[in-house]
C-alpha cells in the first residue's frame, strides 16, 4: 500500500495527462522526484523506525498514504498539484519499507529469510498489479480519481494485518573488516542501473503500449499480467535461495541478462512481442531485489543494515535517474529507442553484478587467509 501511489499514477497516466496536460517527460519527472525525496528521507525515517519500532511506524505509514491518496483524488487539479501531493507521500513508502525490514530482521529464522525477503519485495509487483487492474475496472468506468479513493480504502484495511509487536534480539557487534565496501559499491551501481530500467517498466508500460496502438484497457491488463509474473518470480527466487548454499548474486546477474531480452522485445511492434516482453521483463528483469537484499544480509551478518544501506543508495539513485531518462527519450526519440536503451542498460547492470560478486569472493578469501595466519603462528 505504501508504494502504491507512484505506480497507480503511472498506470493512470493516460487518463490523468488528458485532464492535467503533461507528456511522458512530465510523468518521468514526477516519479524521479518521488524517489529523490525517498532517498533524502531515508536516514531520518530510518531513525524513527528504529526508535519507535515496526508496530507504530507501519501503521503511521499506512495512514499517511491513505490520506495522500484521498488528497490526490480531491486536490490534484493541475500538474503542479499532482507533483506536490505525490512528493508529500514519498516518506510513507520509505517508512513502510523500513518497518517491514525491521520486522523481518527481528522475527524471521535464518532458514526462512530468503522466502521472507521474496514475499516482502513482492509488494512492488503487487502494487503494479493493482494499478494495472484499476485502469479498465475503475479509470475507464467511473474515472481515475475514484481509483485513488478506492485505493485509500484498501490501504486502511491493511491496518488489521500490520505487525503487532516484534521482540528485539540481542545486538550483534559489527566487524568493520567484514564489510566489503568496494565490492558493495560496485553492486550498488549495478543495482542502480537495474532499478532505473525496472522503475521505467512499471511506470511507462501502459503509456508505451497505448502509444503503439493497444487499447488502454488491454494495456492495463498486460501490466496486471506482468505484475503477477513478477510477484511469482520474486517468491520463487526467495524459496530457492533458502535451498542454496550460495551463488545468489550470480543468479541475480543471470536474471538481469535474460531480462534484457524482454526489454528489447517491448520495442517491437505487435501484441505478441508486448506480451512476451512483459513476461520476461517482469519475471527476470525485475524479480531480483529481494534476492539481492537477502544475499547482502547473508554475506554481512554482523552489519546487515550498513551493508544493505550501501546497495539501497544505488536503488534509490536508479529510481531517480531512470524515469527522467526514459521520459526524455520517449518524448524526443520514441518509446522504441527508450526500451532498447533500457535493454542495454540492464546488460551493463548484469556485468556489474558479476564484477561485484568476484570482488566479494576475493575479499572473503583474503579475510579467511588473514584470520588463519594468527592461528598458524600460535
Amino acid at each position: 500500500m505504501t508504494v502504491l501511489p507512484v505506480f497507480l499514477t503511472g498506470a493512470l497516466a493516460v487518463q490523468i495527462s488528458a485532464e492535467l496536460g503533461f507528456d511522458p517527460a512530465g510523468l518521468g519527472l514526477v516519479v524521479a522526484l518521488y524517489f529523490g525525496v525517498s532517498a533524502l528521507t531515508s536516514l531520518p525515517v530510518g531513525w524513527l523506525v528504529e526508535r519507535f519500532g515496526s508496530r507504530a511506524t507501519s501503521r503511521v505509514a499506512v495512514l499517511g498514504v491513505a490520506v495522500a491518496m484521498v488528497v490526490l483524488a480531491a486536490g490534484a487539479r493541475s500538474y503542479g498539484a499532482l507533483v506536490a501531493i505525490l512528493l508529500c507521500s514519498a516518506w510513507c513508502n520509505v517508512m513502510g519499507q523500513l518497518s517491514a525490514n525491521l520486522a523481518l530482521a527481528r522475527s524471521i529464522p535464518a532458514h526462512r529469510l530468503g522466502l521472507s525477503f521474496g514475499i516482502k519485495q513482492a509488494a512492488i509487483p503487487l502494487a503494479t498489479l493493482l494499478s494495472g487492474a484499476a485502469v479498465p475496472s475503475v479509470a475507464l468506468t467511473v474515472g481515475w480519481r475514484w481509483a485513488y479513493v478506492l485505493a485509500a480504502g484498501l490501504a486502511l484495511t491493511t491496518l488489521f494485518v500490520a505487525p503487532r509487536g516484534i521482540a528485539t534480539p540481542p545486538r550483534v557487534r559489527a566487524d568493520p573488516g567484514e564489510r566489503a565496501t568496494a565490492a558493495l559499491s560496485v553492486i550498488a551501481v549495478a543495482s542502480g542501473l537495474a532499478a532505473a530500467t525496472a522503475t521505467a517498466l512499471g511506470i511507462f508500460l501502459v503509456a508505451s503500449a497505448v502509444d503503439r496502438g493497444v487499447g488502454p484497457g488491454t494495456a492495463g491488463l498486460v501490466l496486471t499480467m506482468g505484475s503477477v509474473v513478477g510477484l511469482s518470480c520474486r517468491l520463487l527466487h526467495g524459496w530457492f535461495a533458502d535451498r542454496r548454499d550460495g551463488g545468489h548474486i550470480a543468479v541475480v546477474a543471470a536474471s538481469l541478462g535474460l531480462g534484457a531480452g524482454g526489454m528489447a522485445l517491448l520495442a517491437v511492434p505487435g501484441a505478441p512481442a508486448l506480451v512476451v516482453g512483459t513476461v520476461l521483463a517482469f519475471g527476470l528483469g525485475w524479480a531480483w531485489p529481494g534476492l539481492l537484499q537477502f544475499a547482502v544480509v547473508r554475506l554481512n551478518p554482523s552489519a546487515p543494515a550498513a551493508a544493505t544501506s550501501i546497495v539501497q543508495m544505488g536503488v534509490y539513485a536508479g529510481g531517480f535517474i531512470g524515469p527522467i531518462g526514459f521520459g526524455f527519450l520517449a518524448t524526443h526519440a520514441g518509446f522504441s529507442t527508450a526500451w532498447l536503451t533500457c535493454a542495454g542498460t540492464i546488460l551493463v547492470a548484469a556485468t556489474g553484478m558479476v564484477i561485484g560478486r568476484r570482488m566479494l569472493v576475493v575479499h572473503g578469501r583474503s579475510r579467511r587467509s588473514a584470520s588463519a595466519q594468527p592461528s598458524l603462528q600460535r
